[in-house]
């Protein structure tokens, strides 16, 4: 139920000219088709029905509206009969929300021993969709077009896709970012423009220093402490003596969660580099509100934590797993090349194949006490990478296909939560077509999500959308990114 309170308002077009019966059958049909979309578990959200619109002020009245409307997160627009686009285009221009246009029609199969003219004129999908394809295309409408039947299982998992791609603009527009410090010395991907990231995102990206958390650590009861130390021993295996140094991750995230909850943070990062009176660098407390649905990127980068923010919100129904991530080593076996991600101390649980361990062990960076933090195996399965850049004119989405892989070999001396992956097409040329593309050292990994609906996600934000997949030829590729830079500089 998680994405059920966002809504997505079904708009049905035809015209005056077929009567009042037609047009009742219409709205008879749509009916129909949102109560069994709603009944249906794959769709995330609400859709709305909304009366069939036959003229431009009907358009008009309901495209505003749906601006209007703090639940709506988009639009799904379909024409069961023929609706002349001139007729949209006040409505068009002042549309606001995600539009999804749906090419299908009621009946599945054409009755071939019963059509008539009757049938043909109540039944036009495929004439009316053609003229509203037109007028979007001739507008230049930033749009997803599905086509399919309603009922078919592919047609409505596209649909499900497109919707949390709008979820995730609707709750991108309102997320604040807490960056505590600023970004780690030194490195260029981790910077990039806070007022092009509100203007596009709508990310309100705020500083503040570390006395600012220090003061509210220092302020966190031991009866807090407590609660939260409880809290751990359910979800996770204490595997230390240290447990001091595990109080003290709790104290942090006890303070960390009162500084996000009372300034409306969705995300966070940290930096290991701006610690000041701090005994450790947040490493459990980080895993743990990242687990509870904050977005989190450590070294400053606050365009990661805004993403896993985003991310997690997508996919808040689902179980498979996202999570901030580094690429750290490459596997390179030519007949299984394969990349390990993992970070210092900071991979989400949700990501884990087994139940997650607390250790303290030395972090080796930082100059601080040795932080507790969580360690664990990753799941395997289909995932995507996906990281955003700054290219100065413009903001860059780079997305990667992987294979999760099982992790067969222990590693008694690395005490991290590591993800091991095959990037497709091949290591070797997924790693090529990552660097060409600028792509960070920082992603966010989604066992939920896919490629297609991250690229629903920047063209609902009108970004730029990179794609590496089993596909890729490097050749092409770097045609593509010379292709798409003299594209942005005109845009």
């Amino acid at each position: 139920m998680a994405l059920k309170q966002y809504e997505f308002w079904f708009v049905v077009g035809s015209q005056d000219l077929y009567g009042d019966d037609v047009l009742r059958q219409v709205d008879e049909h749509s009916r129909v088709m949102v109560d069994a979309w709603n009944q249906d578990a794959s769709i995330p959200g609400t859709v709305v029905w909304k009366p069939v619109v036959r003229n431009s002020e009907e358009i008009y009245s309901t495209l505003t509206a749906a601006n209007q409307d703090p639940n709506c997160a988009g639009v799904i627009t379909w024409m069961h009969t023929f609706s002349p686009s001139k007729m949209w285009i006040r409505g068009f221009n002042a549309l606001q929300k995600p539009l999804l246009h749906v090419n299908t029609q009621f009946n599945r199969d054409i009755p071939w021993d019963k059509i008539d003219m009757d049938f043909m004129n109540l039944n036009q999908s495929a004439h009316g969709d053609r003229e509203h394809g037109f007028i979007t295309a001739r507008m230049r409408l930033q749009h997803k077009v599905i086509s399919g039947h309603w009922e078919d299982p592919n047609m409505r998992r596209r649909m499900a896709g497109w919707m949390r791609a709008a979820i995730g603009a609707y709750e991108s527009r309102r997320l604040r970012v807490l960056r505590i410090s600023d970004n780690m010395r030194d490195v260029a991907v981790t910077e990039g423009d806070k007022v092009e990231a509100h203007i596009k995102f709508g990310w309100q990206v705020d500083h503040y220093g570390v006395e600012d958390i220090i003061r509210m650590v220092d302020a966190v009861t031991e009866s807090e402490v407590d609660a939260q130390m409880a809290e751990y021993q359910e979800l996770y295996d204490i595997a230390t003596d240290d447990i001091e140094s595990v109080r003290y991750q709790a104290r942090e995230e006890v303070a960390l969660k009162k500084f996000l909850e009372e300034g409306k943070f969705g995300a966070f990062h940290t930096n290991f580099q701006d610690l000041q009176q701090l005994r450790q660098l947040p490493g459990l407390a980080a895993q743990d509100l990242m687990r509870q649905g904050y977005g989190f990127a450590g070294e400053g980068d606050w365009k990661t934590a805004a993403l896993c923010r985003v991310m997690k919100l997508m996919t808040a129904d689902c179980n498979g797993g996202t999570a901030f991530m580094e690429d750290y080593t490459y596997n390179f076996d030519p007949a299984c090349g394969m990349n390990m991600g993992a970070h210092m101390l900071e991979v989400c649980p949700t990501v884990a194949c087994e139940k997650p361990k607390i250790k303290v062990v030395p972090l080796g960076i930082g100059d601080r006490e040795p932080p507790a933090r969580l360690t664990f195996k990753a799941k395997k399965g289909p995932a995507i990478l996906v990281t955003i850049i700054d290219m100065g004119d413009r903001f860059r989405m780079i997305v990667n296909d992987v294979e999760c892989q099982e992790q067969e070999h222990e590693m008694p001396n690395l005490p991290v939560a590591a993800v091991l992956w095959k990037p497709l097409p091949s290591l070797e040329t997924s790693a090529e077509a990552w660097i060409y593309a600028g792509g960070a050292h920082h992603s966010v990994i989604s066992y939920d999500l896919t490629a297609e609906e991250m690229r629903d996600f920047a063209e609902i934000m009108n970004i730029e959308f990179i794609h590496i997949g089993k596909e890729t030829e490097i050749n092409s590729f770097r045609k593509e990114l010379t292709w798409n830079d003299l594209i942005w500089k005109l845009r």
